[in-house]
């Protein structure tokens, strides 16, 4: 198995390649007891000086290409990531989610940085140092994390928590003096790059809050928040508990006016259906009328009937005599023709 030389170190301090050639000295076959990744997720991630691995075999430097092919098989690849991580979001968690999943094999270990540091070199944070390791022991990517991370990465650190390869995304890092404080990391052949999540940053966050100062400090006074807590002036106070109650009653309004026109909705659709069925009674009506007292309607038939019948009714009949002398005279005036 290759071993890392023991005299040979390049410009930054960090172990040059290896060498197949066994050391001057040989040395008994020590087992791996570096920590597994973890398998459950029943707690959060330990601290590094919790689990305080004391492994002592041989921890011989991999390349990225032996590292993807599964090798060493007796032990974990160790990937490190180090950060901020103010106001942890999904940008955060889909980058250790790809330092995770960069080698079949890996313990990822995320080392946070302390507020001093952080205050000195970036800025002030939102998240105490105590809410950003909390934040990151939560995280289920995450094996190990470290508290009070260096800014800059020295070979004692390392080499104290036997760290294989760094993942960051790859732009160049300017902070402390340096133009990219990984520079060294990248030359050692230790690096791996990750990707940023566009849209989303802690930057970004604390943007959106900033431009919508207004609305967030009102929702906070609502919830019980007093003015000092917020840091609100008693002007601004007033102005916004004002500002509160006339959107109260612009709410108010608006249910009124959504109220109404559902009122106003329903009397419609039953106004509709009232004057179909209006319309579906006035048609049977003026077909029944039709039907009675149109030109050939059952009014007019029974009219005549009646008034044949009071006619036939009113008129004398005729005598028997009279209808006699009729004949006769027809009769002789016949028999006097040629």
């Amino acid at each position: 198995m290759p071993v890392v030389t023991t005299d040979a170190e390049s410009e930054t301090g960090i172990p040059k390649s290896l060498s197949n050639e066994p050391p001057s000295e040989t040395m008994e076959e020590i087992e791996h007891t570096c920590p597994q990744p973890r398998l459950t997720l029943t707690a959060p991630a330990p601290f590094a000086d919790e689990t305080n691995c004391q492994c002592q075999a041989p921890h011989e430097k991999l390349t990225i290409a032996q590292a993807r092919l599964g090798t060493p098989a007796d032990r974990p690849v160790r990937v490190y990531a180090d950060g901020i991580f103010d106001l942890f979001h999904s940008g955060h968690a889909r980058a250790l989610m790809q330092a995770k999943t960069l080698f079949p094999n890996s313990y990822l270990l995320v080392g946070v940085c302390s507020d001093d540091l952080t205050h000195k070199f970036k800025g002030f944070t939102v998240m105490n140092e105590a809410e950003r390791y909390e934040a990151l022991r939560h995280c289920r990517y995450v094996d190990e994390v470290i508290r009070d991370a260096p800014w800059t990465l020295t070979p004692e650190f390392l080499e104290k928590h036997k760290i294989d390869f760094v993942a960051h995304d790859d732009i160049p890092y300017s902070s402390a003096g340096s133009d990219d404080v990984y520079k060294h990391i990248k030359e050692a052949g230790m690096f791996v790059p990750t990707q940023r999540t566009e849209g989303i940053s802690t930057s970004d966050i604390i943007t959106r809050i900033v431009r919508d100062y207004d609305v967030y400090a009102r929702r906070n006074l609502q919830r019980g928040y007093t003015a000092k807590e917020l840091n609100v002036s008693f002007i601004n106070e007033k102005r916004y508990r004002f500002q509160n109650q006339v959107d109260k009653m612009k709410e108010k309004v608006k249910n009124v006016e959504e109220r109404s026109k559902e009122f106003v909705n329903r009397v419609e659709e039953k106004s509709h259906d009232l004057i179909q069925k209006w319309e579906e009674k006035s048609r049977e009506f003026i077909g029944n009328f039709l039907e009675l007292f149109g030109p050939d309607g059952a009014w007019k038939q029974m009219f005549q009937e009646r008034s044949s019948r009071m006619l036939q009714a009113l008129s004398p009949k005729q005598s028997p005599l009279k209808g006699w002398a009729r004949c006769r005279d027809f009769r002789l005036d016949n028999l006097h023709k040629p």
